[in-house]
């Protein structure tokens, strides 16, 4: 197990960066990136895989919602994805070795590798290993997660000294459709923690009650959470876990 750093403990967590699309910072984008550094926050970014191989900084699988040309992340080259606009931006998607060129070690990066096949099983470690080129010598805090445990064990192998977390939640069926009940079933009991050598968990807000959570955390494990959206929803979920990750307001630092 790579202990999570201090920082990621101590400084709020801007969810897919700062943004604000009516500001022109579309999520998970350069000017999203750049003003969470300037506020001092950290910063949670999410990574699709480029098909020539390359960790991009893009929430969705399908490109239609955040540019307005549908079709999978993976059919494009890190060229066309870098050359397509984001909606509300002037610039294209980067990639994971650009966010990190930018951030420079400035403020902690919290990195989720979104799941590449659709049912949380067995992945190719494309994207893992790409994300292993992209922070290899990287000497800020860096954080990496997944809501697929088989990332994170991937991650365990191609990442063994940079912190790994589960990002994990209920799994309520609205909000999975396309996971199947037995696989949901068995991710909300988070049965892979140890597996993976994992030492946080970023669990979703709305949940932090669970009794799995408050038994990961009776063993040691770090509770952060996502995502947080008022101060009133942060003072309850602060309650359980130690960092939020947040979006839609600015959040304090704690004392």
């Amino acid at each position: 197990m790579t202990t999570l750093p201090e920082a990621f403990l101590r400084v709020p967590i801007a969810h897919r960066a700062l943004h604000d699309v009516s500001d022109g910072r579309p999520e998970n984008s350069r000017a999203a990136i750049r003003a969470a550094i300037d506020h001092g926050y950290g910063i949670e970014v999410d990574l699709q895989l480029s098909r020539d191989g390359q960790a991009m900084v893009f929430h969705d699988y399908d490109m239609g919602r955040l540019t307005g040309r549908p079709g999978p992340v993976q059919q494009r080259s890190a060229a066309e994805l870098a050359a397509i606009p984001l909606l509300g931006g002037d610039e294209g998607a980067p990639s994971l070795a650009e966010a990190l060129a930018l951030v420079a070690g400035r403020v902690p990066m919290l990195i989720e590798l979104k799941d590449q096949h659709g049912q949380m099983g067995e992945t190719d470690g494309r994207l893992e290993r790409a994300v292993a080129a992209a922070t290899e010598g990287y000497a800020g805090d860096v954080a990496l997660m997944s809501f697929n445990p088989r990332s994170v064990v991937q991650l365990k192998t191609f990442c063994p000294g940079v912190a790994r977390g589960i990002v994990t939640c209920g799994y309520p069926e609205d909000d999975w459709p396309l996971l199947r009940s037995e696989v949901r079933a068995h991710l909300a009991t988070i049965p892979d923690y140890d597996e993976t050598g994992a030492s946080f968990i970023s669990h979703e807000v709305i949940d932090l009650g669970a009794p799995r959570v408050a038994e990961l955390k009776a063993a040691g494990a770090h509770v952060l959470c996502w995502t947080v959206r008022s101060p009133a929803q942060e003072a309850e979920a602060r309650r359980v876990a130690e960092n939020i990750t947040f979006e839609r307001y600015l959040p304090a630092f704690p004392g």
